[in-house]
């Protein structure tokens, strides 16, 4: 099978969807059907600039399409699909699973805290569940994620955080019999211009509270703006500044769902002069004022679904 172009494939910010992040919470779970059957059970292929999925198939058939490369598989497995990596399924109707997606922070997060063993979510592969304790284990821990994710709970946060890296580990376990080299068959390496966009998304987690401009950023990689931004265009379907923008506006969210701060301290916890220039940040990418948006998501919270408040 020919490799898919990468300037044909489109750019998708959730699972089979072209629409914004729906969520302040840096990972979003649900089962495989819940999605897929929108779609007539056939995610076309795609990819993400900024996310990771991890897929736990616990019955039925998938053929994965990972990297222009086709495998036919049947559960129970565990699927890994980095940021960049292109991939599409096509499910049976009797499929049963669950698709957990990390946003990049939260990647980076679990890359800091396990070292090595994060790793395997920057390879792309397939992982066949064969000894029952295995899929036993992996069924548990997806099965508990995503309850604790529909569910508010007090310590929520501390609680997915614990459990995604219990998810990680075990992954890593996983790949461990044949390395982190045994992706499966192939699968390409990541080339030098993924490497650059891994590397300004690093940055951005770092720096973005001090919204330093794209030259500086592109002065930090070794490289012009323009270079960055055609980088940024051809991989991620989004200017440089867009990237940044889109971290900051995450975390805007997640301080107004999640905390107590005022709009103001919001504003100044992520590097803007004036609330009013936060204010219009935020309304000209949402649609809604900072204090509008807080005020629907505690009211989600309040009526017991839409995401919890903690």
């Amino acid at each position: 099978m020919q490799p898919v172009s990468e300037t044909a494939v489109p750019v998708f910010k959730l699972y089979g969807e072209t629409r914004h992040w729906p969520t302040p919470d840096l990972l979003h779970c649900e089962s495989i059907p819940e999605r897929s059957r929108l779609h007539d059970w056939h995610i076309r292929p795609h990819r993400h600039a900024d996310l990771v999925h991890v897929l736990h198939v616990a019955s039925g058939q998938v053929e994965l399409e990972l990297e222009g490369t086709r495998h036919a598989l049947r559960g129970p497995l565990a699927i890994v699909v980095p940021a960049l990596s292109i991939h599409g399924f096509r499910f049976s109707e009797d499929i049963e699973g669950h698709i957990v997606t990390l946003a990049q922070p939260l990647a980076e997060q679990l890359g800091q805290r396990l070292g090595a063993q994060a790793q395997v979510l920057r390879h792309a592969e397939y992982h066949l569940l064969k000894l029952p304790s295995q899929a036993r284990r992996l069924a548990t821990l997806v099965a508990e994620i995503d309850a604790e994710y529909r569910q508010p709970a007090a310590g929520r946060d501390h609680m997915l955080g614990a459990l995604i890296e219990a998810l990680t580990v075990a992954l890593a376990r996983l790949a461990e019999p044949h390395g982190l080299s045994g992706s499966a068959p192939g699968v390409r390496q990541r080339d030098r211009g993924h490497e650059h966009l891994a590397s300004f998304q690093a940055l951005i987690e770092a720096q973005y509270r001090q919204q330093p401009s794209v030259e500086r950023f592109a002065e930090q990689l070794g490289m012009s703006s323009a270079h960055l931004n055609a980088l940024c265009r051809r991989l991620a379907d989004r200017s440089a500044l867009q990237l940044l923008h889109e971290r900051l506006l995450l975390e805007a969210k997640r301080q107004l769902t999640y905390t107590n701060m005022t709009i103001s301290q919001v504003a100044d916890s992520l590097g803007f002069s004036e609330p009013a220039y936060f204010t219009r940040f935020f309304k000209r990418n949402t649609g809604l004022s900072p204090r509008d948006f807080r005020l629907r998501q505690h009211g989600r919270a309040g009526a017991g679904h839409g995401t919890p408040s903690r």
